[in-house]
């Protein structure tokens, strides 16, 4: 590495670390051991690699000055032409061990990553619903990706180019020190021409950077919820796409200047730096000269020490940065690590017992529930905000029981926050009950395992989410060994099949980001299909035709019929026209029960259900009239 790439390095350093004044935490480094362990014999053989080639990279200087007093001798032929050959051999050697060196590194790195994503993937799946609902996507995916690869590059560079730098500085200075100290000297008093300079500069321009950072930051926010279908939906009705196009372009014209005056500053300094590396060379040469002149240094000796001097320099200016370098690596561990310590709310007992066999019933013992807060489910750096809110503990269910046996409908209904899809929701465990018991065939479904759960119940949303995929991919997802038959047969089953046959390519044909290739009736139909391939013994339909106009809610009605049948079913409704044969309707104000019976039995209880029913009745004849007119 030449004077100007080390300054550079040090510069660049100072740029993209900022310094971390926290002390080291014996706790993180001790995780970070757990963590290489598996990579112990890799790290021990990338140590040793590195060394060698510290050793190589400084003798071929001082094979260099002897093949100079070879040469300026004139005596001994066959001895340059040996240290010419020794030179090269080095080279080619130290070329090698780079190689070796670049393989340990990049396994051990790689392996890391591995190592680490999967960890936080499989432990933020096990975190609750109300995790998600506070967390911003953006963030968590940042830990996956910027956080971890962060923590690699503390095996991968930093440790590296600690041991290598270590070495290589202790070698080069014995060998310059035995060579001239004076010259060593003056060597190290030049150092921080380099060194102070990279790093004010480097201040200056890290401000640069975090500013351009932080428009990119904006602009990729932008380009992200734009460039959804919804997003974009929401522009084009609203008319702003001159106001979005202008907000966005200010935006890249700031990043634009900023990248001029970063290129700019960066040339300055670098052009500087190189004529500072020149005015060294020639003071070691001058130096080194004057002395073989007077018969105190060897011609060879000069040559080796301005060689040396490269040497000398870039593992300094590293080094330099290298406690930056280390606290950067840790802060990202650190950010790992926050992430696999938030303990989940909900995790199977260690004795949880598979749900019985047989015909389900669904129980609600005494029920109370309050939605945790903040700081119990999330992190402030994930949701992005100073401090988390500790609001929470608001019970918003109180002594909900009701029982609903084997093959029976139960329908809750009332207006909309008054607990109806929180009910719903304690059933797959998504949330836990503060107080009281909901049980699946007489068993408390904490007490149960969560594949049994998956297996025995099955769920239906009323925004019916689909991933990009495929339609096959999306169905195997509730039964990924179903056969093509099944699958056609469910896809029958929820009234669906057609479309799918008339799609491009089928069952493999990609639906888009959350299915919106797709009409409201068609993805709820999909979910339906997928419903009926998971083959549950217990169905929950939250408002499943909430949104949906009158033709396609007769489709998902049918398909829902399909699914409904011959299963014990909890089904939540807001058109009470869908839940009049249900065995029993819960009326849901507030958090409890406030009426139940059979549609009839409401009917003539004259209450708050049949409030909502003439409510609903009205504004159907209003609607049919309407119609009419048109």
């Amino acid at each position: 590495m030449s004077m100007e790439m080390a300054a550079w390095n040090s510069m660049y350093h100072a740029m993209n670390q900022q310094d971390d004044k926290r002390p080291f935490k014996l706790a993180t480094l001790r995780r970070i051991a757990r963590f290489a362990r598996p990579h112990r014999r890799a790290l021990t053989g990338f140590l040793i690699v590195s060394v060698v080639a510290a050793f190589l990279a400084v003798a071929i200087p001082v094979l260099a000055g002897r093949a100079v007093d070879a040469i300026v001798d004139g005596k001994d032929t066959d001895l340059v032409i040996g240290l010419a050959v020794a030179i090269g051999v080095f080279a080619l050697l130290e070329s090698g061990l780079g190689l070796v060196q670049r393989w340990f590194s990049s396994n051990i790195g790689e392996g890391l990553i591995l190592h680490l994503r999967t960890a936080v993937f499989d432990h933020v799946q096990k975190m609750p619903v109300a995790f998600f609902t506070r967390t911003r996507t953006g963030a968590l995916v940042s830990r996956l990706n910027n956080d971890v690869i962060g923590a690699q590059r503390a095996f991968s560079d930093t440790l590296s180019g600690v041991v290598g730098n270590i070495v290589g500085l202790v070698l080069t200075l014995i060998v310059m020190i035995g060579i001239s100290w004076q010259i060593t000297l003056l060597s190290l008093l030049l150092l921080p021409v380099f060194v102070l300079p990279a790093r004010r500069t480097g201040g200056r321009l890290a401000k640069l950077e975090r500013e351009a950072a932080e428009h990119n930051a904006a602009m990729n926010t932008q380009m992200t919820e734009r460039f959804s279908a919804p997003g974009a939906t929401l522009v084009k009705l609203y008319g702003r796409p001159g106001a979005e196009s202008a907000e966005f372009a200010a935006r890249a014209s700031r990043v634009r200047d900023i990248g001029v005056r970063t290129a700019m500053a960066q040339w300055v300094f670098l052009t500087a730096l190189v004529s500072v590396s020149g005015v060294a060379t020639a003071l070691v040469y001058g130096l080194g000269g004057y002395y073989a002149l007077r018969g105190q240094l060897e011609p060879g000796a000069v040559v080796a020490l301005a060689i040396l001097l490269t040497r000398l320099y870039a593992p300094l200016t590293s080094l330099a940065s290298a406690r930056v370098e280390v606290m950067s690596a840790l802060v990202s561990f650190e950010r790992v690590f926050e992430v696999l310590d938030l303990k989940p709310l909900i995790e199977e007992k260690p004795d949880a017992r598979p749900v019985p066999d047989g015909p389900v019933s669904v129980e609600f013992d005494a029920v109370r529930f309050a939605y945790p807060s903040a700081d119990k489910v999330s992190l402030a750096s994930l949701e992005e905000v100073a401090t988390l809110d500790t609001r929470g503990g608001v019970e918003v269910l109180h002594d909900v029981s009701f029982r609903a046996e084997p093959g029976q409908m139960i329908a809750l209904v009332g207006s909309s926050g008054a607990g109806k899809s929180t009910m719903a929701s304690l059933l797959p465990r998504l949330y836990d009950t503060g107080e009281g018991a909901v049980r699946l065939a007489g068993v408390d479904v904490r007490d149960v395992t969560a594949a049994s759960l998956r297996q025995t119940l099955g769920m239906v949303t009323q925004d019916g989410h689909l991933f990009h995929d495929s339609v096959r991919a999306n169905l195997l997802l509730a039964n990924p060994t179903a056969t093509e038959e099944e699958i056609w047969e469910v896809l029958r089953r929820a009234r669906i099949a057609d479309l799918v046959e008339s799609l491009p390519d089928g069952l493999d044909t990609v639906i888009g980001e959350r299915g919106y290739r797709l009409s409201g009736g068609e993805r709820q139909r999909l979910t339906i299909a997928r419903l009926l391939l998971a083959r549950p013994r217990v169905v929950v339909l939250d408002e499943a035709t909430a949104h949906l106009d009158s033709t396609s809610e007769q489709a998902v009605q049918a398909a829902l019929g399909e699914a409904l049948t011959g299963r014990t079913a909890v089904v939540i409704a807001h058109r009470l026209s869908t839940v009049r044969a249900a065995d029993q309707i819960l009326v849901i104000e507030e958090g409890r029960v406030v009426e139940r019976g059979t549609h009839a039995e409401l009917l003539a209880a004259d209450g708050r259900y049949t409030e909502l029913y003439r409510t609903q009745f009205d504004q159907g004849k209003v609607a049919d009239h309407l119609a009419a007119s048109n």
